[in-house]
């Protein structure tokens, strides 16, 4: 269901809560691409709520358009709307996501999706959360600045165009604590069951499968 979230600085944003299955473990919340809160990603919330998590999917976007969905064929409109994003704003809207969470118990985690992947690793940073998963976090050089406060697992295919090797590289050097898997023959957004022609469907299952074991392990 769609709940509406205040952050600190008193912006009103959407987040989609998906309730978990059965004993509420703890809580994950979810960090969008640059496309909004899509119906895939409330299938991957769907996923994680099996798991016994509440699932938190912040609105990201309500900022600069509130309600904005980008079709996947109009990438260029989502980016258009993340340069206009501000970091720390942005964090405010996640970190609203993580109290909404926390106020129901638990230890909380974060998934983050391209550019929610970037953005899963300043939650790391400077948010009071327990673990972090990256799915081909981009942009990594924004979040060179600081080390890791929290355990970090990151999912990279090797022919990603958007985080070639050596931004990879720099940002393993920064993280060295940082768990990076990397994917041969895999580009970016392969675990996105709804781009028929990003998705791979093993990478995606074996780094499901991983990102599982990793939060089962810190969250639990």
């Amino acid at each position: 269901m769609m709940t509406r979230l205040t952050a600190t600085d008193g912006h009103e944003l959407d987040c989609w809560i998906e309730p978990a299955t059965g004993q509420r473990k703890g809580g994950i919340v979810i960090l969008q691409e640059i496309f909004g809160v899509t119906d895939q990603l409330k299938s991957v919330a769907r996923r994680y709520a099996a798991q016994g998590y509440e699932v938190a999917i912040p609105a990201l976007f309500d900022r600069q358009q509130p309600g904005a969905v980008i079709p996947f064929s109009q990438g260029p409109e989502g980016g258009k709307l993340m340069m206009a994003s501000n970091l720390d704003q942005t964090m405010m809207d996640v970190d609203a996501a993580v109290s909404a969470l926390k106020a129901n118990g638990g230890k909380i985690g974060i998934i983050g999706f391209c550019w929610g992947g970037g953005l899963a690793l300043r939650a790391a940073q400077i948010l009071d959360v327990d673990a972090a998963v990256s799915f081909y976090g981009t942009r990594l050089q924004n979040y060179l600045t600081a080390p890791l406060n929290a355990p970090v697992q990151g999912h990279w295919g090797v022919d990603d165009s958007h985080v070639p090797p050596e931004m990879l590289d720099a940002a393993r050097a920064h993280f060295p604590d940082m768990e990076a898997f990397t994917y041969p023959g895999v580009g970016h957004a392969f675990a996105n069951d709804a781009r028929p022609d990003f998705f791979v469907e093993e990478a995606a299952e074996t780094a499901h499968a991983r990102t599982s074991e990793f939060l089962a392990k810190h969250l639990g």
